[in-house]
């Protein structure tokens, strides 16, 4: 299986895998606007996400498409993004995450007649190994100052959204707010539209609800 570095989205669908889809695809999607925004494809004017020109691409077919719908809808801000057409964006990092063998997609007919896909997990030992470090990071098991980037905006994102859960059910979010401020101390632009992203995953996560296949 690839051992590779995995995208923010990627990283965050893996992570929140055992969830539903209506609550992992705004994480996703949160993901994806913050790696363009990191990038700085994506800008911050006002609390609008704005792209900075019409041309520039990353090679990611999952962020160059949201690049793109952004471009072509009108101007929205960082929190509706969130969850516009969200759904989206999770469709096509699974798409990535199949043709990287790191999930599975199994056909099937509902009611023996309509034709459908779940996807599973084809390596668990990688989504266990994220889910694993998530829990260690955000109980306070390693100090912030220590913690990798792309982990620190991946956790700070993913405890906004009360995702992964704490074994007894409560959330992490107070030390995603310790996330948060580490991750954007070096970049002020950054650190905005991160708080955004995050307000819009409080507003737009429903209840948790735990299945496995999608």
């Amino acid at each position: 299986m690839p051992s590779g570095p995995l995208s923010l989205p990627a990283r965050l669908c893996l992570l929140a895998w055992d969830t539903d889809p209506a609550r992992l695809s705004p994480l996703v999607r949160a993901g994806a606007l913050a790696e363009l925004a990191r990038r700085g494809l994506l800008t911050d004017d006002d609390g609008i996400a704005t792209p900075v020109d019409l041309d520039s691409r990353t090679g990611d077919a999952v962020l160059d498409g949201l690049l793109e719908l952004a471009r072509e809808s009108f101007p929205h801000r960082w929190r509706t993004w969130v969850t516009l057409h969200a759904r989206l964006t999770l469709d096509a990092v699974r798409e990535q995450l199949v043709a990287e063998g790191l999930l599975r997609a199994e056909k099937h007919r509902v009611l023996g007649v309509f034709p459908s896909v779940d996807h599973v997990l084809a390596d668990t030992a990688r989504a266990d190994a994220l889910r694993r470090e998530a829990h260690r990071v955000l109980a306070g098991a390693v100090p912030v100052g220590s913690v990798p980037e792309p982990t620190l905006t991946a956790l700070a994102l993913a405890s906004a959204a009360g995702l992964p859960p704490a074994p007894d059910g409560s959330s992490y979010d107070r030390r995603g707010e310790a996330l948060t401020h580490r991750a954007g101390s070096s970049a002020p632009a950054f650190a905005a539209v991160l708080r955004e992203l995050r307000a819009g995953l409080t507003t737009a996560a429903p209840m948790p609800s735990f299945t496995r296949g999608r």
